[in-house]
């Protein structure tokens, strides 16, 4: 499946696109049971920041994507908060604007950003932050819920935000639900801030009465996703300088505990609350073809069983304007995610899918 040109044609009136898809992002047999892509990074060469992934083939027979506001808000190619879909992980199209217009606005003069898409009673809930860059203690979490992937969506207003948390850089919702008790995890970088998590109700859509939030670590993380694998919570998140263009020092680091509200650390034992954590699984690679990679999404697994990771990146091949969509494979060693280099892949094996699907 190749790029549809209406997608190209409303890429151009972003205010900070890219080129379009590589061209040979196409099956390759190499077996009787498996189709296995072929993976050129980026796999969206437009700005797509702070990815978020749903795994929707159960329902609709797509992945859907969204992304932090795409342009200046106001103007006429402004995409508030981008929507694609794919069959494949690798070919992607803008299919919608979950807000459009219409997007939330009780914090003024902020910007859509980190959304997080889940599946919860039947319904598509979407978390998002508005921003605020010059004053974080202005930024807050909402939510807002749809009956299709696409949109558009529905506001339900705040979730947390300084006032009400006390957590100045209130951004990056992430939502997990640990079976019996849903979670909301959020903040960013701040003394005032930090990583925090606090008990949602059934529904999602609010704060469980007279739920208290609970410290999970320092104040030099941000774009928290929480992952249970075997017995253990994984809490990864980006740390560095996420917007600088080719001086974009973002990388992904990983704790591990066995209790969802931490503590967490890396494999030597030392705490994730360290200001020095250290345990980095992804990186910029050292000739800088991709610069500040992070802020993942949720991992998603094929029909091989193995698992992907979607992230952002600068990339020389335009010229680091904008953080376009990588995807890379996720190992586990030893009970440890990991990237085959530490660095995005170029060029590649992509996700394996059964042959009998629709590509």
């Amino acid at each position: 499946m190749k790029y549809i040109p209406v997608f190209c044609a409303a890429l151009m009136s972003m205010a900070m696109s890219c080129k379009e898809t590589p061209e040979d992002q196409s099956p390759v047999k190499v077996d009787d049971k498996y189709n296995t892509m072929t993976l050129q990074n980026p796999v969206i060469r437009n700005n797509c920041a702070d990815p978020s992934i749903i795994d929707d083939r159960e329902r609709t027979g797509y992945f859907y994507l969204y992304s932090t506001q795409n342009g200046e808000s106001g103007t006429a190619g402004v995409v508030y908060l981008p929507v694609y879909r794919s069959r494949d992980l690798v070919n992607w199209s803008l299919v919608g604007n979950a807000f459009g217009e219409d997007r939330p606005q009780w914090v003024p003069n902020t910007r859509v950003w980190a959304p997080d898409i889940n599946y919860i009673n039947g319904k598509y809930v979407l978390y998002y932050s508005l921003g605020d860059w010059n004053t974080p203690s202005n930024s807050a979490c909402g939510v807002a819920v749809s009956d299709t992937p696409e949109g558009p969506f529905e506001d339900r207003g705040m979730l947390v935000n300084y006032a009400t948390q006390g957590v100045s850089n209130s951004i990056d919702a992430n939502f997990f639900d640990d079976g019996d008790t849903k979670y909301l995890f959020w903040g960013s970088f701040g003394q005032d801030s930090g990583i925090w998590a606090i008990e949602l109700s059934d529904d999602g859509l609010s704060l469980k009465p007279g739920a208290k939030k609970k410290y999970i670590c320092g104040h030099n993380f941000e774009g928290t996703y929480v992952h249970k694998r075997d017995g253990y919570y994984y809490l990864f998140a980006s740390m560095g300088a996420c917007c600088s263009g080719k001086e974009s020092t973002y990388h992904v680091v990983v704790g591990r505990s066995e209790n969802v509200l931490g503590p967490y650390y890396d494999p030597d034992g030392n705490p994730m609350d360290d200001d020095n954590y250290s345990y980095t699984i992804l990186s910029n690679p050292t000739d800088n073809a991709f610069a500040g990679t992070g802020h993942n999404a949720e991992i998603v697994t094929d029909d091989a069983g193995q698992d992907w990771m979607p992230y952002h990146a600068y990339w020389e091949g335009n010229n680091y304007n904008g953080r376009c969509l990588n995807i890379d494979q996720v190992r586990w060693v030893g009970g440890w995610p990991m990237f085959m280099s530490g660095h995005p892949t170029v060029k590649g094996s992509g996700p394996k899918w059964n042959k009998e699907q629709t590509l």
